[in-house]
């Protein structure tokens, strides 16, 4: 896996895991699971919740940006709970059939 992906992954499970009760972990889903580079492309990452809301969100996207920033990627993020996730079937199949699970 490209290193910058795998230090933005890194770097998030830590500060979520230290900020949300809450937070299993994330899945990569998308191009970045071949582990080769892929240029100007999102780094597509599920963030799993067990409760998922603005507040949340309001807390979550300076954490992004930040990471973003620092380490010059783009991350497209989508915060979740695993039953969100499972009522829409192909994006399931896609993130965890397909994705790679980092757990914290």
């Amino acid at each position: 896996m490209q290193k910058v992906v795998e230090e933005a992954i890194n770097l998030l499970n830590k500060i979520f895991s230290e900020r949300f009760d809450d937070f299993h972990g994330l899945y990569l889903y998308g191009v970045f699971t071949d582990g080769k580079k892929h240029r100007d492309e999102d780094i597509e990452l599920v963030a799993v919740f067990d409760v998922e809301n603005k507040y949340k969100r309001e807390l979550i996207w300076p954490i992004v940006g930040k990471i973003e920033t620092d380490l010059d990627v783009f991350i497209d993020l989508h915060p979740i709970t695993m039953a969100e996730l499972e009522k829409d079937e192909d994006f399931y199949d896609e993130v965890v059939n397909k994705g790679i699970f980092f757990g914290v």
